[in-house]
């Protein structure tokens, strides 16, 4: 009897021993699988930024300018079909509207210097062409802001005529978008750049990427500008 005893005693720790270490190779094994897991999320992040594409940069900014396209074509549709009706007075455009043309014709020019200068990883002329770019959008909203003065010195405002309303509209809504392309410049000039960053070629493409949809940007205010100016101008 007492020998019955001492085996089921026996069989029993065995029983619990050997429930323990099946206990802790579960915990150990799930240890383990938790820190694959955790390997699997590092895998992904780092897919998503190898994953990187400029070209959903430039999908972005080509609808945004086929949005502002669509609604200048909308206005110029309507102002030509006014223009053909009754009381229509063509205005007299300031001279100053020139000067405006001449700035952001040659922001341009300036822009395309900053793009090249990027390319070749040199970052000081690169901020000194995007800041004379700058320089030159301000000095054409502020031709702008003379053009409007000095029409409202000789007593036309937006509702004088059609045609001093039209002007009023397109040459404030050109001037709305191009503040938007200033405020873009501003986040490529002043956007700070880590001392590895040169060496870090995913910072390197996203940021090439930023400037080249800022610049398409750009050059689309100027042509625009060039077309509705033709448009006031010839319009008589």
């Amino acid at each position: 009897m007492s020998t019955i005893v001492t085996g089921t005693k026996k069989s029993a720790g065995h029983g619990t021993k050997g429930g323990l270490a099946g206990s802790n190779g579960h915990r150990k094994n799930g240890s383990r699988g938790g820190g694959g897991g955790g390997g699997g999320r590092d895998d992904k992040h780092d897919g998503r930024d190898q994953n990187f594409s400029p070209i959903r940069y430039r999908i972005a900014i080509l609808m945004a300018i086929a949005a502002i396209m669509t609604m200048f074509a909308a206005l110029t549709l309507v102002f030509v079909l006014r223009s053909n009706s009754g009381g229509w007075r063509p205005l007299h455009l300031p001279t100053v509207l020139w000067l405006s043309t001449a700035l952001i014709i040659t922001s341009s020019l300036t822009v395309e210097n900053a793009r090249r200068f990027l390319k070749r990883g040199a970052e000081k002329l690169y901020r000194q062409w995007l800041l004379v770019t700058l320089l030159l959008g301000a000095g054409f909203i502020a031709g702008q802001l003379v053009a409007w003065q000095q029409l409202r010195a000789q007593g036309v405002f937006l509702a004088s005529n059609p045609h001093s309303g039209f002007f009023y509209l397109l040459t404030g809504a050109h001037a709305l978008h191009l503040l938007g392309g200033i405020a873009a410049l501003c986040y490529l000039i002043f956007r700070r750049v880590r001392h590895d960053a040169k060496d870090d070629q995913h910072f390197v493409a996203r940021r090439q990427a930023a400037a080249d949809v800022g610049i398409l940007y750009w050059h689309f205010m100027d042509a625009l500008w060039i077309y509705l100016f033709a448009l006031l101008l010839l319009s008589k």
